[in-house]
């Protein structure tokens, strides 16, 4: 397989020409950036909702965490993204080429982020079969779609709770199962469309339905600082990027790869990793004396505890790595009682507490 890559001048002129601000200069929303890197380190919890006021940061972070993540190795001009390696990642013509041991072109990229704009379309999000071009030519023509692009990447909703509980629907399930599949007058494409999913909104604008709510992996909730000394320091920290973007991004450049290498050792770790039976059982009674529905819950904390402990270098989950992930995992599976006043992510604390007491 031929590899080619940027080079190191050509990417740092496209850090220049589109700077992003660094992760690690964020301030606060501490819990904001644990889920979203938790999900990067294991995609398969499942993606996160991030419900907060306006303008408390969360395109930036998203964005932020994007710019951080290291290069993969794709197939050169496949609009899938393809993975050249794992046939799960393929699209139908690369997988094709290496059964045939055709030679693929390598390049390494970024991995790619997708805005999925409020007023798309199914068939922007999912791609199109050109019905004529099939029937005329006996050619499969597909436009591939948003999905397609976020495959392998990060597919971010701002305002979800605002878009089409259909929509919303699509995109769960093809990030659950991994697989798009268009079909269209008994002529059905499929393609790889792996990706994290996280999105964000306002409860002001309303929540989404419970139903597919719960099938965000993790739930973060973010408030506005209120401390007037970190309010300071974010509005300078804002001010100085947009005086000299290059300059302050390179004040953060060991902080940034420090956090890079961090998340690519957690990856390699994760597969070591234990989570004794005991607490496991402990899991599952806290999630059935929450009376929360189904096994997403159980499962998701599972994955989220031994994430967080891979992301600190170590083998075996502890208990205070539960504590710290349960409440991002289980607080939007939680019945809602309007009259209750306590918050949500505190009472699967304090149940935590009397299992693990």
């Amino acid at each position: 397989m031929a590899n080619s890559a940027m080079t190191p001048s050509e990417a740092t002129q496209e850090k220049e020409a589109r700077p992003v601000f660094p992760f690690t200069a964020i301030v606060g929303q501490e819990e904001m950036k644990l889920a979203l890197i938790l999900n990067v380190i294991d995609p398969k919890i499942g993606g996160v909702m991030i419900m907060g006021d306006r303008g408390t940061g969360k395109s930036t972070t998203v964005r932020a965490l994007v710019d951080l993540l290291p290069e993969i190795d794709v197939v050169a001009n496949d609009p899938f993204n393809s993975d050249p390696y794992d046939p799960e990642l393929m699209s139908t013509e690369v997988r094709e080429a290496t059964q045939n041991n055709s030679e693929l072109d390598v390049v390494k990229a970024k991995i790619t982020m997708v805005d999925l704009p409020l007023g798309a379309t199914e068939d922007r999000v999912c791609g199109t079969i050109d019905i004529e071009k099939a029937l005329t030519e006996g050619v499969k023509a597909f436009e591939p779609g948003l999905l397609a692009k976020a495959n392998r990447g990060i597919l971010y909703v701002d305002e979800v709770n605002l878009l089409d509980d259909h929509l919303v629907d699509v995109l769960l399930d093809s990030a659950a199962s991994g697989w798009n599949t268009v079909e269209r007058e008994g002529i059905s494409i499929s393609h790889p469309a792996r990706f994290i999913l996280v999105g964000s909104g306002n409860p002001e604008e309303g929540e989404l339905r419970p139903q597919l709510l719960d099938r965000f992996g993790m739930h973060a909730q973010i408030g506005t600082v209120k401390e007037p000394d970190l309010r300071v320091k974010i509005v300078e920290q804002r001010a100085l990027f947009d005086e000299e973007p290059v300059s302050f991004r390179n004040n953060y450049d060991q902080s940034q790869q420090a956090l890079t290498d961090k998340i690519v050792a957690a990856r390699n770790l994760l597969k070591d990793v234990q989570l004794d039976y005991d607490y496991r059982v402990k899991i599952s009674q806290i999630c059935s004396e929450l009376n929360v529905d189904g096994l997403r819950g159980d499962i998701v904390t599972n994955r989220a505890a031994l994430a967080i402990c891979a992301f600190e270098g170590r083998t075996e989950v502890t208990p205070q790595d539960i504590y710290r992930v349960i409440p991002l995992c289980l607080r939007h599976r939680l019945r809602k009682d309007p009259l209750e006043s306590i918050d949500s992510g505190d009472k699967v604390r304090d149940i935590f507490k009397e299992v693990f007491s």
